[in-house]
């Protein structure tokens, strides 16, 4: 019947791969990171002649590609050598020398943790890589509250390449003398993609998501054009999913503009109104941060001990982090003065992404 010729039957589905939209997934090759993927390798390159490799800074806006970009360079790593030996290690999860140090251990092999203080570890480290080379990548390298094992990697590795990976640009300026000048780093930048790369992304990942042709020129546009605004390609992805999703429910073979707009609509939700679901210390902090927009970030904390908040900094700086994570505040590092490096902690006046 031709009424029924535009619906999908129960066992069809628009989508080829749902997974092929997630952040993670790790298309080959990588588009427009080629540049910034060989100035990595050329890093690593002199391990493979047994002699000390680079060390290097990265740093961009999130969701641009920086982590992506390690990830698979750690990959092809651990296919093509069994001499020079891969460690990522994400600082938001391990943010303390010892954490790094178990992990570290935890990747190596070795068990025999227990009971065992840092610097037994670290010996512990240094006997298994100094048979090797090692490639070091500390993702989000801000998170981190004592830099004493860069120090111990530093004096004790011989033949290492050691990645740092942040969104801040100034980051490297606070780091202490002793650790900075032993670094000897390189710096590498990720830029935004503009709007060729942009676009160029996105059909890639469309052609790995969906089935061909079922995307409506007009909802791509829209898309497209939201992800450039955003500098952001998380966004894209997930208008893209969301926008497949509303067209199932719909039971429709081809992803309209409507199904873009209600995406974008929910996001709109998540962003203006997502405030409202946080609860205790999360939404208290907010408040704050409301109030007293572009204020440092220790002079929030003294607000909020005044005000009867009863967290440890670490923690307080902790929760201020994933307020900014979910974009309801942003956060700038700024260095000089006699303070050095300050953080400035800004409340977000997001924008209706549905007004685009």
């Amino acid at each position: 019947m031709p009424l029924f010729d535009d619906m999908l039957s129960s066992e069809e589905s628009l989508f080829r791969n749902e997974q092929a939209l997630d952040f993670a997934f790790q298309p080959k090759p990588m588009k427009f990171r080629e540049e910034q993927q060989r100035y990595m390798a050329n890093c690593i390159k002199p391990l493979f002649h047994e002699r000390n490799g680079k060390n290097l800074f990265i740093y961009g806006i999130p969701g641009i590609g920086k982590t992506l970009a390690c990830s698979q360079l750690i990959d092809e790593l651990e296919e093509s050598s069994e001499d020079v030996v891969p460690l990522y290690i994400n600082c938001w999860h391990k943010n303390t020398s010892f954490k790094v140090y178990l992990e570290l251990c935890a990747l190596l092999g070795y068990r025999m943790t227990q009971n065992k203080k840092g610097d037994e570890l670290v010996e512990v480290i240094k006997d298994i890589l100094n048979k090797k080379s090692a490639v070091f990548v500390f993702d989000e390298i801000d998170k981190m509250e004592d830099f004493d094992f860069l120090y111990a990697l530093l004096e004790g590795v011989y033949r290492k390449s050691i990645f740092l990976i942040t969104n801040y640009k100034d980051w490297l300026n606070g780091l202490e003398e002793r650790v900075r000048s032993r670094l000897m780093i390189d710096q590498l930048e990720f830029k935004p993609y503009n709007s060729k790369e942009t676009e160029g992304i996105l059909r890639q990942r469309i052609g790995f998501a969906f089935v061909p042709g079922v995307l409506d020129d007009s909802a791509f546009s829209l898309i497209l054009n939201k992800t450039v605004e955003m500098e952001d390609i998380r966004a894209g992805l997930n208008l893209l999913r969301e926008s497949g999703l509303n067209a199932e429910n719909r039971s429709s073979k081809k992803i309209l503009l409507e199904d873009t707009q209600a995406a974008l609509k929910k996001l709109d939700e998540y962003n203006l109104e997502g405030s409202d679901k946080l609860e205790g210390d999360p939404k208290f902090i907010l408040n704050l941060i409301k109030k007293n927009s572009g204020i440092k970030m220790k002079s929030l904390y003294k607000i909020y001990q005044e005000k009867g908040g009863g967290m440890a900094y670490r923690s307080f700086f902790r929760k201020v982090n994933k307020l900014a994570e979910d974009k309801f505040v942003s956060l700038e590092k700024k260095t000089g003065g006699l303070e050095g490096t300050t953080t400035i902690v800004t409340y977000s006046n997001v924008k209706k992404l549905s007004e685009f």
